[in-house]
Parts: C-alpha cells; sequence; structure tokens
C-alpha cells in the first residue's frame, strides 16, 4: 500500500488511526505499571488516579480497535504500545525512584570509615558484628530514600570496594533519620572532597 495512493479516509484508517492507538497504549500501560508500583508501595491516592486515567484511555483505544475489526494494523499498533508502554512505565518510575529501601552491607574490612561517613552525611546507620563463612563480618543496615540509593551505592564503593550489599523495596516507613533534601547537594559535594 503506498502512501501517495491513500484517500483521505484510508490515510486516517491506516497511518493515523494506528499511530493514536499506539500513543494510547503507551500512555494508558505506562499508567497501569505507575499504578501497580504505587499500589505495592502504600500510595493509594496516586494509584487510584493513575488507574482513573488509565482505563479510561484503554477504553477510548478499545473503541477503536472494535470500529476497525478488519484493520490488521490496528491489532499491531495496540501490541506495540503495549509492549511499549511497559518499557516508558519502567522508565518513568526509576526517574521518579518513590518510596523506600532498606539497604544491607556486608564487609570483611573494618566498616568505620564507610558508617561514619553516611552518618555525617545524616544516614541513619545501624551495625553489628556477625559471623560469615569466612570468619567476622561486619553487618551496615540503613533505610533511605530510593533517590538516594546511587549515592549510597558510589558511597559503598568508594569506602569498601569489594563489600557484599543488598538492597530491598521497603513499603512504609515510620520515624527514622534522613538526609533533608536540600542537604543532598552540599553532601554529594562533600562526598567528592574527601574522595580527592
Amino acid at each position: 500500500m503506498d502512501i501517495q495512493t491513500l484517500t483521505d479516509g484510508e490515510l486516517f484508517r491506516y497511518l493515523i488511526l494506528p499511530l493514536l492507538i499506539f500513543s494510547a497504549r503507551v500512555v494508558d500501560v505506562s499508567l497501569g505499571t505507575l499504578r501497580i508500583i504505587y499500589l505495592s508501595r502504600g500510595f493509594k491516592l496516586f494509584a487510584a488516579i493513575c488507574a482513573f486515567f488509565e482505563i479510561l484511555i484503554w477504553l477510548a483505544a478499545i473503541t477503536q480497535i472494535f470500529q476497525h475489526l478488519s484493520n490488521f494494523i490496528m491489532y499491531i499498533a495496540y501490541a506495540a504500545g503495549f509492549a511499549t508502554g511497559s518499557y516508558v512505565g519502567i522508565t518513568i518510575e526509576n526517574k521518579l525512584a518513590v518510596g523506600f529501601v532498606a539497604v544491607r552491607i556486608i564487609t570483611q574490612k573494618d566498616a568505620n570509615e564507610l558508617v561514619g561517613h553516611l552518618r555525617e552525611m545524616d544516614y541513619g546507620v545501624t551495625t553489628a558484628t556477625a559471623s560469615g563463612i569466612s570468619g567476622s563480618v561486619r553487618l551496615v543496615f540503613t533505610i533511605i530514600r530510593r533517590k538516594d540509593l546511587n549515592e549510597i551505592i558510589d558511597i559503598i564503593r568508594q569506602f569498601n570496594p569489594k563489600a557484599f550489599f543488598s538492597v530491598e523495596d521497603v513499603r512504609a516507613v515510620k520515624e527514622g533519620i534522613f538526609p533533608p533534601y536540600g542537604n543532598r547537594i552540599l553532601n554529594s559535594i562533600r562526598s567528592v572532597r574527601k574522595a580527592k
């Protein structure tokens, strides 16, 4: 099918409408991905708002599909939009970095510098001495905002490059010690200066 030979009606049916369906699916599946993530982290209001717009857009898209059942390009656009929406939704959520994570660090090397640096940067840190397969180890535990995860990983690598660490999602946090958002830039500058 040559684009130049398409009439206005055919252009709409075989090009514009499939592009609209694709776009609608990208948006509604992205919202669905965010809704599930918000639900799993206990953000009920955000999940409800995402659900409302997700289903509204989905209804508009599926209505067009049923009105043009003979147009196979619509099916491809619908499926491609679904796949792309899943990817876009996860990408958006990673950028938003909503919620908290628990970071467990296990190190054989003395962890005093690492712990001291984290505390200096206003992170709440709990430590304990434990026994691992190759002897005594130091266990360092902290709950942080997901937005701070990359900064924490950089700090771990700076002070204890061979440390084992794991990261887990945390559904809810009450109390705790967290650096104020305004201090994040200042803390990053401090970290760079100490590394020099």
